[in-house]
């Protein structure tokens, strides 16, 4: 699967005191990277809560910080899709600054391993990911 890879600039907002992007903003910038690769595979999260009645809900994130991103900085969030599995999907995602061309290589700032599991809004228990969504991850992503 070529990743997918969602743009980000890092805003004031962004930073702490020490002028770089606080930790817990990569956090922000991987959710927003899944919200837009589902979009892309043609679902909307409010539309999966109300035509199926589930959520994707993050149930374990292990994240490096590796090198800090500052103020100003363009930035490249990827997504890797893990195999998926009935009720959950795991996916590798990284930070990349420097992703202007082929020529130009990027570095890796943050890189997490996130668990995500689909469950249902009436129980909050884990349930099968609905069909549609799993069929067209696997002839997404072969």
């Amino acid at each position: 699967m070529t990743p997918h890879a969602f743009p980000v600039r890092v805003y004031y907002e962004d930073t702490d005191s020490a002028g770089v992007v606080y930790y817990a903003n990569y956090l922000r910038y991987f959710e927003r990277a899944r919200t837009e690769w589902l979009r892309a595979l043609g679902f909307e999260q409010t539309d999966l809560a109300a035509q199926h009645h589930v959520v994707f809900v993050v149930r374990s994130i292990n994240v490096e910080y590796l090198q800090p991103a500052r103020f100003n900085d363009e930035l490249q969030i990827t997504l890797e899709l893990g195999e998926p599995g009935a009720s959950q999907i795991v996916f590798v995602q990284r930070v990349l600054r420097g992703m202007d061309g082929p020529e130009v290589r990027s570095e890796v700032l943050s890189e997490a391993r996130v668990r995500v599991a689909c469950v249902s809004l009436l129980t909050m228990k884990p349930v099968r990911i609905p069909k549609i969504i799993a069929t067209r991850i696997r002839t997404k992503t072969t």
